[in-house]
């Protein structure tokens, strides 16, 4: 599995309670843009629509070998999975109030992956809290690391 993009801002804005793995419908050029490198998971998020589960505001940057016929950057985006998991993502986000994020863009097997993840959005003390913890970690293995010197 070859990581491409990942959105971090998805893991500080939502607290994330369950993943899955989809396949998403690419134009010809854009998967060579994705092997360069040039997506952009970070504002991206997902929506549910006639039973069909699609990508909004996904950027993949134009291929500068392609030709001039190239598809738009931000473009819906559909994302395949069975019958099943889209009825069963679709009854939590309906039930719970949940979310749909993108939060992993990944090859597997020369075949572009996202993955999908359930979240509830975080409040204000929460994402402060996050960042302290996160602070006191950095300076926990900082202090390990200058004693052991």
């Amino acid at each position: 599995m070859r990581v491409i993009d990942t959105n971090k801002k998805a893991y500080f804005d939502y607290e994330i309670t369950e993943t899955t793995e989809a396949g998403i419908v690419l134009e010809g050029c854009e998967v060579k843009s994705i092997k360069m490198g040039n997506a952009r998971l970070r504002d991206s998020f997902c929506q549910l629509q006639d039973g069909e589960l699609w990508l909004k505001n996904f950027y993949i940057a134009p291929y500068e070998k392609s030709n001039a016929f190239a598809p738009d950057a931000r473009r819906n985006r559909k994302l395949l999975l069975h019958r099943a998991e889209i009825d069963k993502l679709e009854g939590k986000v309906r039930q719970k109030g949940l979310t749909l994020i993108a939060t992993k863009l990944y090859f597997v097997r020369n075949k572009v992956k996202v993955e999908i993840a359930l979240g509830r959005g975080k409040k204000l003390y929460d994402k402060r809290e996050t960042a302290r913890n996160k602070a006191i970690l950095r300076d926990t293995e900082r202090a390990v690391k200058e004693s052991g010197k």
